[in-house]
């Protein structure tokens, strides 16, 4: 965006993804105080706004005609002043920046319908993502603070921050900063943030998937020494079977991105699963299943040794990696 693409125009920003829109709001914002370095910036909420309170924001004041203004919770807005809001927006000031913000959903989307109407109003829209675009999210991010980040490093990162767009975001431009010019491999994000309780507890599953015993009964005593509940290990237990059995039960011949979303799991934790596939057979899988449904119910209640019953789920799951 730039200051004419957002002064004398109407931004509508749409979605449920918060921190995207506060983004777009950002970009608006440095657009005109890139265009007027002494602009006045103002904040106003659906709720409270009135045709007055919209002609107060949109004056002119001693120091500065260049104005942004960001209406948020749109969806709030009186009825009564929805005709004064589309008037505004049909003929805005040339001086002005008006953003809307929209939440999502159906409240207020009458007043949506009316303003995408209009020719001078620009709407960007945020959708949720799904599972399958956080990982290409956290590569974007890393790109945009000049880093390099393969899909690998960034699904460990996702594993171990979470799906909070805000979170990975700072988890990402992080890295970049700490390592300027360096590409972010997996053993750099592991560094990092390998401390993480989901990241501990999907490091155990793999290595019990994949048969080696000694490194995932490793990887649990690590993770239970670091305070890693014993709920998320045998979430992540059921994680990777549900994976592995929607893998091998997939149609053949699909491409991989397809594959993924038939599976449930981003592109690049393919390989991984295809590799652990290659050693499991349908019944092994299913004994896995019951093995997982069984330490998933002791831990919640039925076992009084949690780690006992860990280290007896890795040792049967890594053997039934071997029975073929």
């Amino acid at each position: 965006m730039s200051g004419p693409q957002v002064l004398g125009r109407v931004t509508l920003v749409t979605g449920p993804e918060e921190f995207l829109n506060e983004r777009t709001v950002q970009t608006a914002r440095q657009a005109v105080r890139g265009f007027d370095a002494e602009a006045e910036f103002s904040d106003a909420r659906g709720g409270d706004l009135t045709l007055a309170t919209l002609g107060e924001l949109a004056a002119p004041s001693l120091f500065s005609t260049t104005r942004c203004i960001v209406v948020r919770q749109l969806e709030d807005l009186p009825e009564e002043s929805v005709a004064g809001l589309l008037d505004y927006c049909a003929s805005p000031v040339d001086d002005i920046a008006l953003v809307l913000v929209h939440s999502g959903g159906q409240k207020g989307s009458g007043v949506l319908t009316k303003l995408r109407k209009i020719a001078t109003v620009t709407e960007v829209k945020s959708a949720a993502l799904k599972p399958s675009e956080f990982v290409g999210f956290a590569v974007s991010e890393a790109r945009v603070s000049g880093a390099r980040m393969d899909s690998e490093a960034a699904g460990f990162l996702v594993t171990a921050v979470g799906q909070d767009l805000r979170s990975l975001s700072a988890a990402a431009h992080q890295l970049a900063n700490d390592f300027p010019g360096e590409p972010l491999t997996l053993e750099k994000v592991k560094r990092y943030f390998g401390g993480r309780a989901e990241a501990k507890s999907f490091a155990v599953a793999d290595a019990a998937f994949f048969g080696r015993r000694a490194a995932a009964l490793e990887e649990l005593r690590w993770a239970l020494d670091g305070g890693t509940p014993p709920v998320l290990v045998t979430s992540a237990f059921a994680g990777s079977v549900r994976g592995l059995a929607k893998f091998v039960g997939a149609p053949r011949g699909m491409r991989d991105n397809d594959l993924a979303r038939e599976v449930g799991v981003p592109p690049w934790k393919l390989r991984t699963i295809r590799d652990q596939a290659r050693s499991w057979s349908p019944d092994g899988l299913a004994a896995a299943i019951r093995a997982v449904a069984q330490a998933d119910a002791d831990i919640k209640g039925a076992a009084h040794d949690a780690a006992y019953t860990l280290e007896r789920l890795v040792l049967t799951v890594a053997g039934l990696r071997d029975a073929r």
